[in-house]
């Protein structure tokens, strides 16, 4: 047969914190059932406490009975000691929580500090790149707007006369000896070598061999490098 827990209780004059006691100590067995539990009890045990006692039970030395007020105070103390108990494991795992969520925070702001140093990081890489395109950009505008202007100031190279050498007859002219045979002043011929060793490399008009620039008239214009 089956009870429920206050049908349990008032049948067998227990309370219902020692009911669950048992319950906790699996003294009892029972089912839970869509939410309301029901205590099992075997129907021989009802049929041997429904039984009237034979005259040797009758006869048998009684127990003592414990007083009222000693059955109070122990019952109270069992619910006591249950609270308590209660009680401690609360604590107990509100410090484990309290512990858990530190080593979560902690985590949290490592990966958090993590994220912002790789972040600081990127912006410095980003920063360097883009000084570095600034630069390039800058230097590429000013030879394009030198390259302007001495297109407009001169729109033809000196006319003098020329000295050609047998590389590709009749097209190689030496830097030296031209930029001598023009008559401009030493410090001008300095600058306009160092602009063509600055080309040299990066564009296809600046010719050398044996150590020394040459100058292919016949097919480009000069004129923004030899433009004093």
């Amino acid at each position: 047969m089956r009870f429920s827990i206050d049908e349990y209780s008032q049948r067998f004059k227990m309370s219902k914190e020692m009911i669950h006691s048992r319950m906790r100590n699996k003294r009892l067995n029972y089912i839970i059932e869509n939410g309301t539990t029901y205590i099992i009890v075997p129907r021989s045990t009802i049929e041997n406490e429904e039984q009237p006692q034979s005259p040797k039970v009758q006869q048998a030395p009684q127990i003592p009975q414990t007083p009222p007020a000693l059955a109070t105070t122990q019952k109270k103390t069992t619910v006591a000691t249950i609270i308590e108990l209660y009680q401690k494991e609360n604590r107990q795992l509100k410090e484990r929580i309290k512990m858990l969520e530190e080593k979560i925070d902690k985590l949290i702001n490592d990966k958090e500090q993590m994220l912002i140093d790789e972040r600081h990081r990127i912006e410095r890489l980003y920063a360097n790149k883009d000084e570095q395109l600034k630069s390039i950009l800058e230097l590429l505008n000013t030879k394009m707007l030198s390259a302007q202007n001495t297109a407009v100031q001169n729109t033809t190279v000196h006319d003098v006369g020329i000295e050609e050498y047998g590389y590709e007859s009749g097209r190689l002219v030496e830097l030296k000896r031209y930029l001598k045979s023009i008559e401009l002043p030493s410090e001008e011929r300095k600058q306009i070598k160092r602009r063509f060793a600055l080309a040299f490399g990066n564009d296809v008009r600046v010719i050398q061999q044996n150590g020394e620039f040459f100058l292919d008239f016949s097919k480009y214009d000069y004129s923004d490098l030899l433009n004093a």
